[in-house]
């Protein structure tokens, strides 16, 4: 069965990155995923639906969840994906057959941002989320603010794998810190508020960059998808 699903999987390999397009209401929207990212949906996937799902709440339905071309391959062949980059679009359930008013979007940004404290004092992001509760999402940028768009770069300090034993205590030993950052864009979109989540491990400033730089161009992307 693996081996069936892996050659089905591989011979779609093409359409990976292909865009397709989603009726919300009266509105068609065409939707893709970053170079290097697949949408998963076509999969049928339990798991992978249930991951897309633990990413958000149940009053959103997903558009698109999507990993990278190289999970998605691993996970076809059985192998274990990293998942260390990821990201979903998704809408709230109670507006998928409106037409969004810039009021309306402005009080769904309001609500999707309620309770996010002030940014990080600076860029040296590892001290600030440090100082932050394991496993709480701290607001470490606002990258845009518009009528039409929100995003923010957000960052959390893992928790640690395991509890430490008597071996570690004694000497002092701990678990080096683990940090994860996501950006959360939210865009008003051919009268569709939209909420973009990118996911990613943080080791370095290259992390960073990368993600800022990903949010941007996906979110041109999708404006140039649907700029018809």
């Amino acid at each position: 069965m693996r081996a069936w699903l892996a050659a089905l999987l591989l011979a779609a390999a093409p359409a990976w990155a292909a865009p397709f397009a989603v009726q919300l209401g009266g509105t068609r929207l065409g939707l893709d995923a970053p170079p290097g990212y697949a949408d998963t949906g076509f999969t049928g996937s339990p798991r992978l639906q249930e991951m897309g799902e633990s990413l958000t709440s149940a009053s959103n339905k997903i558009l698109l969840f999507a990993i990278s071309d190289g999970d998605l391959r691993a996970f076809s062949q059985g192998d274990t994906p990293l998942y260390r980059r990821y990201m979903i679009i998704v809408t709230p359930r109670d507006l998928v057959d409106q037409q969004v008013s810039t009021a309306q979007f402005t009080q769904f940004v309001a609500d999707a941002l309620r309770g996010v404290g002030p940014a990080a004092p600076d860029k040296n992001y590892p001290a600030y989320l440090d100082a932050q509760p394991a496993g709480q999402a701290a607001l470490l940028a606002e990258l845009h603010h518009g009528t039409t768009m929100v995003s923010v770069l957000q960052g959390t300090r893992l928790p640690p794998v395991r509890q430490p034993g008597m071996i570690e205590r004694l000497f002092d030993k701990k678990e080096p810190p683990r940090y994860a950052i996501s950006t959360t864009t939210l865009l008003l979109l051919k009268g569709k508020a939209l909420s973009l989540s990118v996911f990613s491990g943080y080791d370095s400033a290259d992390d960073v960059a990368w993600i800022e730089a990903t949010t941007r161009r996906w979110v041109a992307d999708l404006e140039r998808l649907n700029r018809n």
